[in-house]
């Protein structure tokens, strides 16, 4: 325990509005870390793949390889800061068990996780738009430092017991984690977890995920993931990963990762492949001040600003001030006519 808080404190060390929103998803996947922010009011998102792994087993008892997948839901209501979600495992385990005398293998499989949990973000960073500095080149292109300080989010969640017979656990127990996330530039983002998973059990759960995310354009982006768990009955696990996502559509999103699991003197290695997608029923609402909020005047999407049909006030604007020009260009001509005739009466007076 002392060694994740000193971890935890570490990464913390060195490490736009109040709306949740983004007009492209934003996806949990492939990594296993969260970031504080939630999918947004009135959308409902899915993440779903599957998944191999295969174990170099080395134990009396263990797991030879397992196949399953994964489904995680995601969805927004009553506020635009609160997120619920469930994650559920289906995996099928090819298991061994050796011994001096004989090695016998048998399959199993069942849901191995089943958890309902919620999101909750505390405070949320913003930077300043430097696009907007157009006097010193120096000030718009320097670091700001605001983003060493990473947006903050909850998340709390209870692990049931609604299991395959061969994962079962005691009960029901409590997880917990503390989400963390710098935006250190338009492109790169770090995401930082502590997690309290099986809280009360003999088998409770106590670490930490580092997630490094970069995007190369507007479709492709790549991670890098080091997680570590430290357990109080078996070996600590320390997992590294990484993969690659490609964002086929604002609301759809593809990836593909690998991992290695070191436990112990084993490792083991593991493969991912999935997508996400969300139905958006999402309203934006902004402010007076122009921020994202819950109360406001509700706007339209892009293109329905962009082929919105033109106000007919301008309009009538414009051919009145047509009509000024006119008449005064003709009260200039008359004006123009009566100089030049007074000219004449003069001359001819001289005569």
């Amino acid at each position: 325990m002392k060694q994740l808080i000193f971890i935890g404190l570490l990464i913390f060390g060195l490490a736009t509005s109040f709306a949740q929103y983004t007009e492209i998803i934003n996806s949990k996947r492939p990594g296993f870390s969260e970031s504080p922010y939630g999918v947004g009011t009135n959308v409902f998102q899915v993440e779903t793949g599957v998944f191999y792994q295969d174990n170099q087993v080395s134990k009396t008892f263990d797991t030879d390889n397992s196949l399953g997948a994964n489904l995680f839901l995601r969805y927004g209501k009553f506020l635009e800061k609160l997120e619920l979600n469930l994650d559920v495992s289906f995996q099928n385990d090819n298991r061994i068990f050796r011994n001096i005398v004989t090695t016998r293998k048998y399959s199993t499989n069942g849901i191995s996780k089943l958890t309902f949990g919620a999101k909750y973000l505390i405070y949320n960073q913003k930077f300043a738009d430097k696009s907007k500095e157009i006097r010193s080149w120096k000030k718009r292109n320097a670091f700001d430092l605001k983003r060493l300080i990473p947006s903050i989010g909850v998340y709390v969640g209870v692990n049931t017991n609604f299991l395959g017979e061969d994962f079962k656990e005691e009960g029901l127990s409590p997880k917990a984690a503390i989400l963390l996330q710098n935006d250190i530039s338009s492109r790169f983002i770090i995401l930082t977890n502590l997690v309290a998973d099986k809280i009360g059990q003999d088998n409770s759960e106590f670490g930490y995920i580092l997630t490094t995310t970069y995007a190369l354009n507007e479709r492709w982006s790549i991670f890098g993931e080091q997680q570590g768990v430290f357990k109080k009955v078996t070996s600590n696990e320390f997992q590294f990963g990484a993969g690659t996502a490609f964002l086929y559509s604002n609301n759809l999103q593809l990836d593909v990762s690998a991992r290695a699991n070191f436990v112990g003197d084993d490792t083991d290695f593991y493969l991912g492949l999935g997508g996400s997608w969300r139905l958006d029923k999402h309203k934006k609402f902004t402010t007076k001040g122009g921020e994202d909020g819950l109360k406001g005047k509700k706007e339209g999407t892009f293109f329905s600003r962009l082929f919105k049909k033109k106000d007919k006030k301008p309009k009538r604007r414009k051919i009145k001030a047509k009509k000024r020009k006119k008449e005064k260009s003709k009260k200039g001509t008359p004006s123009f006519h009566k100089k030049g005739n007074k000219k004449k009466k003069r001359g001819g007076r001289k005569k």
